[in-house]
């Protein structure tokens, strides 16, 4: 396990505010998923428990977009039953939302530029 105010003071060294606060982001976000994993499980990372409900398999990789930028995560795999992270779930809906709209605009006959920068302004890639 890694020393957190080592890499706080690793963060802080970085030049550019968007980085620090992408990383920022990203190691909050990592520490609440090892905690709702540890709690679905019964055990932390790396404690043996005899109540253990399931175990880990490992990690998988998602790009999460933020304000910020593109957060890495690593998302933890279960070997019993599943696990995704509760605070992406509103984005599901707001990828959906962002769809129907587009979707409408290019009905309507809206430019795809005006489009593509209305997507911009939202903090996404252009479509």
């Amino acid at each position: 396990m890694t020393n957190p105010m080592m890499t706080l003071n690793t963060l802080l060294e970085k030049s550019s505010d968007a980085d620090i606060l992408r990383e920022m982001i990203g190691f909050a976000s990592q520490r609440l998923m090892e905690m709702e994993v540890g709690a679905r499980t019964g055990a932390e990372y790396g404690h043996k428990d005899p109540d253990r409900l399931a175990q880990r398999n490992g990690y998988r990789a998602r790009d999460w977009d933020t304000r910020a930028g593109t957060v890495e995560l690593q998302i933890p795999k279960l070997r019993k039953g599943s696990y995704f992270p509760g605070f992406l779930e509103p984005r599901r809906m707001a990828e959906k939302a962002l769809t129907a709209v587009i979707q409408e605009a290019y009905i309507q006959g809206i430019s795809t530029r005006s489009v593509d920068d209305l997507v911009k302004a939202m903090g996404m890639d252009g479509i």
